[in-house]
């Protein structure tokens, strides 16, 4: 921000009942965020649509034929779980970047978007200077200034509060990398953008399944280890490890059925992230993640767009199709279950100490793993979705959940009732 102007990021945030304060009601329109927020009338056919062109699984209507090799039976099928898209891929850095999460694809390609001239800024997290776990939106015209971005946040932080300010000061080709939140409040108010002087917008969207307050996530760093202030890395893997790393350079893998869930209050995961109906992030132009990568990171190319940006990494970036093996069903509906449970005031049964390193060996080898496990996490998301609203917020039902999440969760015997059905 320049000294003289006013930080959006500084201001209060209007209070909103589900609210992931993505900077919406930071804004002089704060009250835009009715027609921004999935979390209050979401529309995603027609944003599908306008972005990429076409709905899931449906023909592309409006852009070049995607080439069947790359738009086959299956990618079209995957698009149930994932949304649109023309190429998956498992993917690497050749030359990973120091202080990545991963191999640091996500910066890598916004700053290959600065460094050709393509765009004015990037709008995306850094960490806050007191603590490295807060993120912090920024504006970032330099690609070497994207070095600060890099590796994970927890935490909610209003990113687009600043897209206004990057316009008024004549950026007006910019890239945005967020969750999905963000992106779809900001595909949402695309035409205010453009009225403002909006030129060019790619969008690099990351997987976001639950989030939490950065406060409550230094509270699950404390039951993980006695000193939680020497961890400066912590990731979920799909092997069913989380990762640690630490300032003295030691590594430790946690089973996540040896984690101490049971231990986080209930509201440790906040009621927007238990009702989020886009794990994947659909409406970016590419999604970076890990969910479907076997161990390294997962690329999904939604459109042209997607794949251009994906382009400018050539000769830098390994690139493989995904893998996948074992089941999801057993795992989900045992999740369904567990939720029901809980959902119902039920006390769960915790699983016998004895038993937790039988299974937590068991699950790496025989559970869900690649693609397979990602189309597990997004059902199992829109199994939570359901049972969240239907005792949390019922009058939510019809207007907040897509048809097509209804569709995934019909597996596993659950239908909307006909005060739920948008159809009635």
């Amino acid at each position: 921000m320049h000294a003289t102007e006013r930080d959006p990021t500084k201001q209060e945030a209007a209070f909103r009942q589900l609210c992931t304060d993505c900077g919406i009601s930071r804004t002089a329109q704060a009250k835009r965020c009715a027609q921004a927020c999935q979390f209050i009338k979401p529309n995603y056919d027609a944003l599908e649509v306008k972005i990429h062109g076409r709905r899931r699984g449906e023909t592309n209507q409006s852009q070049e034929p995607i080439a069947p090799a790359k738009h086959n039976q299956q990618l079209i099928e995957d698009e149930r779980f994932f949304g649109p898209m023309q190429a998956m891929y498992r993917a690497s850095l050749a030359k990973p970047l120091e202080g990545a999460q991963w191999s640091g694809i996500t910066t890598a390609l916004a700053a290959a978007l600065l460094e050709q001239g393509l765009i004015d800024a990037v709008i995306t997290m850094k960490a806050d200077p007191d603590d490295a776990w807060k993120p912090v939106p920024i504006i970032v015209t330099e690609p070497e200034a994207l070095a600060q971005c890099r590796g994970m946040r927890m935490g909610y932080a209003p990113l687009l509060a600043l897209i206004e300010p990057a316009l008024a000061r004549g950026l007006k080709r910019l890239a945005v990398i967020g969750i999905p939140c963000q992106v779809y409040a900001l595909r949402a108010l695309s035409d205010d953008w453009e009225r403002q002087g909006l030129t060019s917008l790619y969008v690099i969207g990351t997987p976001c399944s639950d989030n939490t307050s950065t406060a409550r996530f230094h509270e699950f760093l404390a039951l993980l280890d006695t000193n939680p202030e020497t961890i400066n890395y912590l990731e979920f893997r799909a092997d069913y490890h989380v990762e640690l790393r630490y300032t003295d350079g030691r590594q430790k893998l946690i089973p996540f059925l040896q984690l101490p869930l049971s231990d986080l209050p209930p509201d440790f995961f906040p009621s927007t992230c238990k009702t989020c109906v886009d794990y994947s992030n659909v409406l970016s132009d590419i999604t970076v993640g890990y969910m479907g990568g076997s161990g390294e990171q997962w690329i999904i190319v939604r459109n042209p767009r997607g794949q251009f940006m994906l382009d400018q990494l050539a000769g830098n970036i390994n690139l493989a199709a995904p893998k996948q093996a074992g089941k999801r069903q057993a795992a989900v509906k045992a999740f369904q279950n567990n939720l029901e449970r809980a959902a119902g005031g039920i006390p769960l049964r915790r699983m016998p100490n004895w038993l937790r390193p039988i299974v937590a060996w068991l699950m790496p080898r025989l559970g869900p793993r690649g693609l397979e496990f990602a189309r597990a996490r997004i059902e199992m998301k829109a199994i939570e979705t359901i049972i969240t609203l239907r005792y949390q917020y019922p009058a939510k039902l019809k207007s907040m959940v897509p048809n097509h999440v209804w569709q995934l969760v019909q597996a596993y015997g659950l239908k909307p009732e006909r005060k739920e059905d948008k159809s009635s």
